[in-house]
């Protein structure tokens, strides 16, 4: 079985990429609550000490401990959120795209230097100052099967989350977060009935069904929604 490894990012620390951020979101499909964006850098030659993998595949009790290493042994992270308002008005695209910018201008300004690089689980983010995409027609790398630029500073991980280590540990801190803020949410008076502490604002049998007995709330995305 494939699990997260730090051989994309010990590949561009040969290359002297010091700072390589592994970015990560949570939520997207999700009707409710908002979309969360996590980034993550780690130093070179930090010794893993905990389960880390795709967030859906880890237990609560191993999501939360690994958060936990996470923010005590990262050189940087960051999460930001996307509100639903802010998804209807831009299309969650944009919307995820708006985030990551921001996780990375927020962990430069906590550093107080240039991200060097960004591996994303299966994105490119345009518009990074200093951190462009891939030029198209590029050739392509036979390990990874993605397009190799060598002027570009993103390279998009199909099945990042499963692979590198920095991008599973953002999708871990991301989903830590939205789990968490969902709970707090589901248990306000006149959110309960939507079962967000168990379903996180997703579209399941339950929450539908609220949504058609009760309308919709300020958290619900209403361009995802057919009522």
């Amino acid at each position: 079985m494939i699990t997260p490894n730090f051989s994309f990012e010990k590949r561009l620390w040969k290359k002297g990429f010091k700072i390589v951020v592994g970015l990560d979101e949570v939520g997207r499909g999700a009707f409710a609550g908002p979309l969360v964006v996590g980034g993550v850098a780690f130093k070179k030659g930090v010794i893993p000490e905990v389960k880390i993998n795709d967030s859906k595949k880890l237990t609560k009790p191993q999501r939360e401990k690994s958060c936990k290493w996470i923010k005590e042994n990262s050189l940087c992270f960051y999460t930001s959120q996307i509100s639903a308002k802010k998804i209807d008005k831009a299309g969650i695209s944009k919307a995820t795209y708006s985030g990551f910018r921001r996780v990375v201008k927020s962990i430069e300004n906590a550093l107080g230097s240039r991200v060097d690089y960004l591996l994303i689980d299966a994105f490119y983010v345009p518009y990074i100052r200093g951190l462009r995409m891939p030029i198209k027609n590029k050739r392509k790398d036979r390990k990874t099967g993605t397009v190799q630029d060598f002027l570009s500073r993103q390279l998009a991980v199909i099945n990042g989350d499963s692979r590198s280590f920095s991008v599973a540990s953002a999708s871990i801190i991301a989903k830590v977060y939205r789990d968490k803020l969902m709970i707090e949410l589901g248990n306000k008076p006149g959110y309960k009935k939507y079962g967000w502490v168990n379903n996180k604002g997703y579209g399941t049998r339950e929450h539908r069904k609220a949504i058609k007995e009760y309308g919709l709330t300020k958290y619900h995305r209403r361009t995802f929604i057919k009522t």
